[in-house]
């Protein structure tokens, strides 16, 4: 498997290739910026894109979809929350690209229909995971989701599965769930409450902790 991340312009986005190179096919995984440039180097690397996958629906990471998939007539894949895509997928369900098979998993919060993709030991977090932060949301039940996506869905994941976010925002631009579980201040917090008031006052946090 190939798996690259490309930084590709807009709030420090980052999209993904993932490639089977027995078969010569891949999918994109949020390419909302530069999708010129993210489809040249899918040809480099010999990939026939068959698959533009979101993981969620905000424009700055569905923003490329009609340009990229007018380039290589992928299908889009997004939660089934989300509607207009192609291939709709819930919580748990797998697609095969090639030999590889990615794993869907639903974590609302930060959207309804936001997920995360799991591609072997790689992890594409879109905006519910960054390196030392978590995406943002308001301060009601898409808190509290986020909240139970995080604790019950991807804190489950084996430690070694890296951590590969949706934008630059974090500490360092790939983590693993071991680091995160150990290092991620919004992950350390013992309770719901805890968290939330860490969203509440993050300003204050992290001018304290002297976080960028």
């Amino acid at each position: 498997m190939i798996f690259e991340q490309i930084a590709c312009g807009g709030d420090r986005n980052f999209a993904y290739i993932i490639g089977d190179e027995e078969s010569g096919t891949g999918a994109l995984v949020d390419p909302a910026y530069n999708t010129e440039g993210i489809c040249a180097r899918a040809d480099e690397l010999g990939f026939e894109i068959t698959h533009v996958i979101n993981t969620h629906g905000h424009y700055d990471h569905a923003g490329g979809n009609q340009d990229v998939c007018g380039r290589t007539g992928g299908q889009t894949v997004a939660h089934d929350s989300a509607g207009g895509q192609d291939i709709p997928v819930c919580d748990g369900d797998s697609l095969d690209i090639g030999h590889i098979s990615l794993k869907f998993i639903h974590t609302p919060g930060h959207t309804p229909d936001s997920m995360c993709v799991l591609a072997g030991k790689r992890l594409c977090t879109g905006d519910t995971l960054f390196v030392g932060k978590v995406g943002g949301t308001g301060f009601g039940n898409d808190a509290r989701q986020e909240y139970e996506s995080l604790h019950t869905k991807l804190m489950c994941l084996d430690d070694e599965i890296e951590v590969y976010p949706g934008h630059d925002v974090g500490v360092r631009p790939v983590s693993t769930i071991g680091e995160e579980k150990e290092e991620n201040p919004f992950l350390l917090c013992p309770d719901f409450e805890s968290f939330l008031d860490l969203k509440k006052n993050w300003a204050q946090y992290k001018r304290e902790h002297g976080i960028k």
